[in-house]
């Protein structure tokens, strides 16, 4: 089986984190490790973390990463964490596993069977025979947040923000991550922009052919999100820093902060 690393953001998770569904993952799945980063957390997140890397401590890596920086920063750490141990694959899911682990191998049979896939994103779609189960106000709000990522982008990209994502790491992928987001909580609007102002530079195949979206099979909503309404107003502004440093002729890319 391929190689995969998984990168789990973690900021005051200890009431959520599901300690017993990664341990039962690892021991049924021998080719997926992951990286947790305790991004700050002010509970006993780390504990749990540091207990679950002692069950399993050649597949399980934790990253303590002081002070809080948010999740982008911990979701960027995590990644270039896992890049240098070498995956085929590496991806990130959110703490509370709102997209069950059982996801990681529909998402990476993608990038198996097409090989022009780059990245692929989980979309919180409610089709019929498919277990979606999100608020309502999140659910609108998601949606008009996506119409807005869609006309920036310039993509007909349904669900930027879903938790669940898996790459092909390669050069162009390692890069992605290489400096600091700018846009906050939507970094996933800017890694698709960091993208589409490096194909533009370099020459590199559509963005479009190399972005597939998945429908989860699952995906629940659990209590305790730390975005708010007034997150979404916020990300709007930001929409407007994304596309002044990625998508507007001219636009250069910002130095590197890391």
């Amino acid at each position: 089986m391929p190689h995969t690393i998984i990168v789990i953001p973690c900021f005051d998770e200890a009431a959520r984190l599901p300690v017993d569904a990664f341990a039962d993952y690892l021991l049924e799945n021998e080719g997926t490790d992951f990286v947790f980063v305790n991004d700050g957390s002010r509970d006993g997140t780390l504990d749990l973390l540091r207990d679950l890397e002692r069950r399993a401590p050649q597949r399980i890596c934790v990253i303590d990463q002081q002070p809080n920086h948010g999740k982008a920063e911990a979701v960027r750490v995590g990644m270039n964490a896992a890049f240098e141990r070498g995956p085929q694959f590496a991806g990130y899911f959110d703490a509370d596993l709102a997209a069950p682990l059982s996801e990681i191998a529909r998402m990476r049979a993608v990038l198996e069977s097409i090989p022009s896939v780059e990245v692929v994103l989980g979309a919180r779609v409610q089709l019929m025979g498919r277990r979606i189960v999100r608020s309502r106000i999140r659910h609108y709000l998601g949606r008009v947040f996506a119409t807005v990522a869609s006309e920036t982008l310039g993509l007909a990209v349904y669900d930027t923000q879903c938790g669940a994502k898996l790459f092909r790491v390669n050069p162009v992928v390692r890069e992605l991550f290489a400096e600091r987001f700018v846009g906050g909580w939507i970094f996933d609007v800017e890694i698709l922009a960091r993208r589409i102002a490096a194909g533009r530079e370099r020459d590199l195949p559509e963005v479009a052919g190399a972005i597939y979206e998945l429908p989860l099979d699952t995906w629940v909503d659990v209590a305790g999100s730390k975005v708010s309404g007034v997150d979404f107003l916020r990300a709007i502004l930001a929409m407007w820093r994304i596309r002044g440093a990625y998508l507007r002729r001219g636009a250069v890319r910002p130095p590197s902060q890391s």
